[in-house]
């Protein structure tokens, strides 16, 4: 257990009671502990005669509602001087036939698109949604009849007549016959363009969902893990599950669906992998193991004619460093230094601001279920702008914002492991990568069946504010690096839904320390020097804990009494952070910037840590 000589002192304000009378403190004991997170909360009466009544509590924060965040949509249709496209390079989807024959590119090996045939059956229209339509094709050539419609051919380009027709994008799991949908070229480029919304003329502005009038409220467990709430352990218990996901849709007949995009994981144990490899499957993924080298981070690439070009392979990396995660694709448009790939959504997020890297394959590799292609990023040349249906849209030229993560691990055995790489910024999936690298990163060398304490020490870095401070203390039996890894990333998570657009994370940092024993007690018992003080003098006392091993503990401290404290019985309080924010009135806080914000957090009390907490007795709080 942690020593320290921090103390938390809360009063009520002075009375005018003549100096020098003494404060008579009698110590009830044994008392009951009042247990929250690791050390749990003492409460201890200090009772003073000639004093009736008390002052009230301080006044408990009121906690506003808590609203959904929308953040601003990127403009990314062209600028307005752009010449008209040119629309002829596109086959029309009215004019397509049945038996008509059309060219397919994809890249097989290596870096150059390799060409296949396809038979044009007809065009389903309304799917995958109303107002939008799909072209069935089936797939002929000596190496599709290998591999038939695989993984990574997402946004292969198809060409009747030479003129583009659209991406493929959907296949038939376990199909015999290699049977594809294309997404219309015109679907994925209309995704893509903004109409500009016309002004009312009323001298008015649409406020942004983050210019709010009522600020949102925040509560201690939105940034400090404790294991205490009902959506932490749901959450722990998704984590822990190796249940499958359930299949898009139900029952045995097929059904087309977007084709699975391959999405390489490098660095990262196949019992991590496993963990979240259901929660992959349900947003499109067919998560891979040992099937690419890791992610450089690089600098950007200026763009040549042959960046890029249709048919060729495209890699959204959300990982990059010591650890790295990457979806690859197929590039179906180029229009100047616009890419239009995938045919069918990434994440679905609307807008995004992903890195875009050339690929290389390796090979594609043929299976019973669904073939995929083995393939690794190579130079940065741009970012990833938008995320819809019908496909994905990035820019040449432009590089994307990432967050630096850096974690020094000092193992059980003194060993000290550091672990460099970035993160994609992005509200949804940041949090959920921190915790799979995290899991990864505690798992390579730390036990996760025993007893074992992980010590968090760690900051988050933020654009033009201070840095904020994380302590947290995990002491648990059972997979603890999972705990560690919510605990770390919760903040995280909450910093990144606040809503404030002048918040921006710039780098996380993370120092653990791991020990191959269990650090936790409960508090037992208080003992006070005296039960008799006054203003300004010092009151020693000792903390009893009592370890799940019955071991016993004894943690002195000492309490200077405020010399405006109020005469009358006092109520000494002891516990961790958790128990005593538990118990404190003020439940939350509602700030009005992002400054208030981060002063708020760095104030709120360390679970790892002990504190004393004196008020007037009957007052809560």
């Amino acid at each position: 257990m942690r020593r320290t000589s921090r103390t938390d002192l809360l009063f009520p304000r002075p009375t005018s009671r003549p100096w020098g009378q003494p404060l008579k403190l009698r110590c009830r004991l044994p008392l009951t502990a009042q247990v929250a997170a690791r050390w749990g909360c003492l409460i201890c009466l200090l009772l003073l005669a000639g004093i009736s009544g008390g002052l009230g509590a301080s006044s408990a924060v009121a906690a506003a509602a808590s609203q959904t965040i929308s953040l601003p949509e990127q403009e990314v249709r062209s600028p307005e001087n752009r010449p008209e496209r040119d629309r002829t390079a596109f086959f029309p989807l009215e004019e397509i036939r049945p038996g008509m024959r059309a060219t397919g590119y994809t890249v097989f090996v290596g870096r150059e698109p390799k060409a296949f045939d396809l038979e044009i059956l007809g065009v389903l229209k309304g799917f995958p949604h109303p107002r939008q339509s799909a072209v069935l094709s089936r797939l002929v050539g000596e190496e599709i009849e290998r591999v038939g419609v695989f993984q990574g051919m997402s946004g292969s380009p198809v060409y009747i007549e030479g003129r583009l027709v659209g991406a493929v994008a959907f296949g038939y799991q376990f199909a015999k016959d290699p049977i594809a949908g294309i997404t219309p070229i015109e679907h994925m480029i209309e995704a893509f363009e903004q109409t500009p919304v016309p002004s009312s003329g009323s001298g008015t502005s649409l406020r942004s969902s983050t210019q709010r009038e009522e600020g949102r409220s925040f509560g201690y467990s939105d940034f400090l893990f404790t294991g205490a709430t009902d959506v932490e352990r749901a959450f722990l218990a998704q984590l822990t599950s190796g249940a499958e996901a359930e299949p898009v849709v139900a029952g045995s007949s097929p059904s087309l669906q977007p084709i699975a995009t391959p999405l390489a994981l490098t660095g990262i144990s196949p019992e991590t992998i496993a963990r979240f490899a259901p929660l992959f499957r349900r947003w499109g993924f067919a998560p891979l193991a040992g099937v690419a080298a890791a992610t450089p981070t690089t600098e950007l690439k200026k763009a040549d004619a042959s960046t890029l070009k249709p048919g060729s392979t495209v890699v959204v990396p959300l990982i990059r460093g010591d650890y790295s995660v990457s979806a690859a694709g197929t590039v179906t448009w180029r229009d100047g230094d616009r890419i239009y790939a995938f045919g069918h959504p990434f994440l679905s997020l609307g807008v995004s601001d992903f890195p875009m890297h050339e690929g290389e394959v390796v090979t594609v590799l043929s299976s019973a279920a669904s073939s995929f292609k083995l393939s690794y990023p190579t130079s940065m040349v741009g970012v990833v702008r938008g995320d819809r249906a019908p496909g994905i849209y990035g820019e040449l030229g432009s590089a994307p914002r990432t967050i630096p993560v850096e974690i020094d691990l000092r193992t059980s055995r003194g060993t000290l492991h550091p672990y460099r790489f970035d993160l994609v910024a992005d509200r949804f999936l940041t949090p959920i990568l921190l915790q799979m690298t995290l899991i990864a990163t505690i798992g390579s060398t730390e036990r996760t069946i025993g007893d074992s304490t992980l010590l968090l020490d760690g900051s988050i870095e933020l654009k033009g504010l201070p840095s904020i401070r994380l302590e947290n203390r995990i002491s648990v039996g059972l997979n603890a690096p999972i705990a560690a890894a919510i605990a770390a990333a919760q903040p995280v998570s909450t910093l990144l839904s606040t809503g404030f657009e002048d918040l921006s994370i710039e780098k996380i940092r993370y120092q653990i320390v791991s020990r191959d024993v269990r650090e936790s007690g409960q508090i037992d018992r208080l003992r006070v020097t005296r039960t008799e003080v006054r203003r300004g003098e010092t009151l020693e006392l000792q903390v009893i804990a009592r370890t799940e091993g019955g071991r016993e503990h004894i943690e002195p401290m000492r309490v200077t009494i405020p010399s405006d404290a109020p005469l009358g019985p006092l109520q000494l309080t002891v516990g961790d952070g958790a128990a005593l924010q538990a118990a404190a009135p003020r439940s939350g806080f509602t700030p009005r910037t992002a400054e208030q914000l981060v002063r708020e957090i760095n104030r709120l009390r360390k679970p790892g840590r002990l504190y004393v907490r004196l008020s007037q007795a009957g007052a809560a709080g």
